[in-house]
């Protein structure tokens, strides 16, 4: 049986397809569920997979993941509202905001939540991923997101492979945890 993915982002199911590549498939499931405001990225991603596993309502499993940017500068910025924040300031406004600042350290945060059981009360299991880096001018011809002005190790995440992103990446990290779950867990 396959592991699905609730995601209209193909980076994050491409990102995904490597940690099940020997496992099991990765299936994109499209719904467009509503994302909670919460300053909590596990109350965010658990109420989305609740809801989405509720309406696709056929008992078999899902799971979303949701991330975040915390940028110390500017007190945690964007945080849970990374996404929202990439639409309508860009990546390049996010660089210009902390270009003059002398704490450019940032972290990136992942959580997927995973529900399966009765999709009207689901048994909802998350995991977590980070990293730490800084931010930098725009670079690099990869990934996606927040990825060209997320520098680590002198890198940006937009100049990794993709193998070389998931291997250090906070999606990464987190995808890598639940793999792991789900080999143990799954029947």
């Amino acid at each position: 049986m396959p592991v699905r993915f609730v995601t209209g982002n193909e980076g994050k199911v491409r990102e995904a397809r490597e940690y099940f590549a020997d496992v099991e498939a990765v299936e994109q499931i499209q719904y467009d569920y509503a994302e909670i405001q919460h300053d909590s990225l596990a109350e965010i991603a658990t109420r989305g997979v609740r809801e989405a596993y509720a309406a696709i309502g056929d008992d078999i499993p899902v799971f979303v993941e949701d991330s975040e940017l915390a940028i110390e500068a500017l007190g945690g910025f964007p945080g849970p509202y990374s996404a929202y924040v990439e639409d309508t300031l860009g990546i390049e406004r996010v660089w210009e905001l902390v270009a003059d600042e002398e704490r450019r350290r940032a972290r990136f945060r992942s959580v997927i939540a995973y529900a399966s059981g009765d999709p009207a009360d689901p048994d909802v299991e998350t995991f977590t991923g980070s990293v730490a880096g800084t931010i930098v001018a725009p670079r690099g011809e990869g990934g996606f997101g927040y990825d060209p002005i997320f520098e680590y190790n002198g890198t940006t995440m937009a100049e990794l492979s993709t193998e070389e992103k998931n291997a250090i990446s906070h999606r990464g990290r987190a995808l890598e945890k639940f793999a792991e779950w789900v080999a143990e867990h799954r029947d």
